[in-house]
């Protein structure tokens, strides 16, 4: 695929660029930033040739801006998970009036959206979901607990994949239920709080939360198919903008390097130029295998090659710093919560790369499996 950039292309980048730098502070409330980008039209790039999404934009200018909007360093999106994942399951799997009644406000930045996957025992294993949804008249109740949920805190939907059928096994019997979060008593988030003192992660507790049936993607029963091709959607264009960022956060190491003298070491010189290398090549597999399918394993080779790096990118941040790494940038006491510098923050996050959006071990077995061929792990039943 050629990425080469058109006069269209490079007027394109101008714009997001000029732009991006006349809102950035927008971006101090979250939900009056996503609403920021949809009246520019800059949220479903793409999504205008359905009819459902603002501008329209060829594939290299979803890359521009993507790039551009990395490069700008602007805030955290809150409403990725709509835009990124959702928005394009429902293109793909969503009847008519699914797409009209959820992609505008997505593409608006007036709905945030989060994922119910993951569960206490089913993380990486997708298909041992167990929490339930039963048919009650014009909708669904539904009853279990998800975990690791990104965002839970402040999305007013989201996407659950719950088993509606009783005594099925594995992805069998298993269903896509768009689920409104406002309904006290039924749903409660709890925020989980991680290493770096944060709390983007959440537990969610469905207990009789209700879904409608006009609000099943794929069908009753349909749901594995709809959850793996939303995953296909999760490592996409977006990828492209995620080295962005790593690129800054190695030439922050770089410079700390250099500022600690940890440089004239050539072990440390080889890691930052091993570090520099496969960042590149990590870029030049992501622009070959954009926009292609069936692919079985190019999602989990992907994720494999960021998730290690970014890791061993923490790892180095640390040993370039020294002995300073494990003093924080302010005084510590129990009766406030503890501050990291950006490096700090860098290593104990990346601690997670290698686990969370399936770990290592589920892409190695995806690979083994669906592209090596080769015989199919045991999978345990319960």
């Amino acid at each position: 695929m050629d990425f080469g950039f058109s006069g269209a292309d490079e007027a394109f980048r101008t714009e997001a660029r000029v732009w991006l730098s006349e809102h950035a502070e927008a971006g101090q409330d979250r939900r009056v930033w996503e609403r920021t980008l949809g009246k520019a039209g800059w949220i479903g790039l793409g999504w205008g040739e359905a009819g459902y999404g603002n501008r329209k934009a060829t594939l290299t200018q979803q890359v521009v801006w993507a790039e551009e909007y990395a490069r700008s360093g602007a805030p955290p999106r809150s409403g990725h998970i709509g835009e990124k994942l959702l928005g394009p399951t429902l293109l793909a799997h969503g009847t008519p009036d699914q797409k009209s009644r959820f992609l505008p406000p997505i593409a608006a930045g007036d709905e945030l959206w989060c994922q119910g996957y993951s569960e206490p025992g089913a993380g990486s294993d997708l298909a041992g979901v167990r929490t339930a949804a039963v048919r009650d008249g014009a909708g669904y109740r539904i009853t279990g607990q998800k975990i690791w949920t990104s965002l839970a805190h402040e999305a007013d939907w989201c996407f659950v994949l719950a088993r509606t059928e009783p005594g099925s096994r594995r992805h069998h019997g298993l269903t896509f239920l768009l689920v409104p979060m406002d309904q006290p008593g039924r749903i409660e988030v709890r925020p989980i709080r991680q290493l770096t003192g944060t709390s983007d992660f959440n537990e969610v507790f469905f207990d009789g939360a209700r879904a409608r049936v006009e609000h099943v993607v794929g069908g009753e029963g349909g749901g594995w198919k709809v959850a793996m091709s939303l995953l296909g959607f999760e490592r996409g264009v977006s990828t492209l903008a995620q080295q962005i960022g790593f690129a800054e956060e190695l030439g922050r190491v770089v410079r700390a390097a250099v500022e600690t003298g940890a440089v004239a070491d050539p072990v440390v010189r080889e890691r930052l130029v091993r570090q520099w290398a496969e960042l590149r090549a990590m870029r030049w597999n992501a622009l070959q295998t954009l926009g292609s399918s069936g692919d079985a394993g190019a999602s989990s080779v992907a994720k494999l090659l960021w998730g290690g790096w970014h890791q061993r990118l923490g790892e180095l941040a640390m040993q370039v710093r020294g002995a300073a790494a494990g003093v924080g940038p302010v005084d510590w006491s129990p009766a406030a919560p503890y501050e990291l510098d950006p490096l700090q923050q860098l290593f104990l996050f990346s601690r997670a790369d290698t686990i969370y959006g399936g770990s290592d071990q589920v892409q190695r077995t995806i690979i083994a499996e669906r592209v090596l061929g080769l015989p199919r792990e045991p999978k345990g039943v319960f």
